[in-house]
């Protein structure tokens, strides 16, 4: 991960944000401590769905809680 401290940031903003737009992240740091960080706004949204849609995959098929299955939960949640 790239660094730049405020005043590169100030400067060289367009720069920094044509590295950014290609994926790249970068802190941003005053007086050597970081303080923000530029992402691609496309990347980070996508990337957790992704990982959310991987760990749902995982969960057992059945799931129960008290005696319920997680079909029947869904199904009484559905009548309140």
């Amino acid at each position: 991960m790239a660094t730049a401290g405020s005043y590169e940031g100030k400067t060289h903003l367009p720069k920094l944000l044509e590295k950014v737009a290609k994926g790249e992240r970068i802190i941003i740091t005053k007086h050597g401590v970081p303080v923000a960080e530029l992402v691609p706004s496309f990347g980070r949204g996508a990337t957790q769905v992704k990982a959310v849609i991987k760990k749902l995959k995982k969960l057992p098929k059945k799931i129960r809680r008290g005696g319920l299955s997680l079909r029947n939960m869904i199904e009484e949640g559905r009548r309140s």
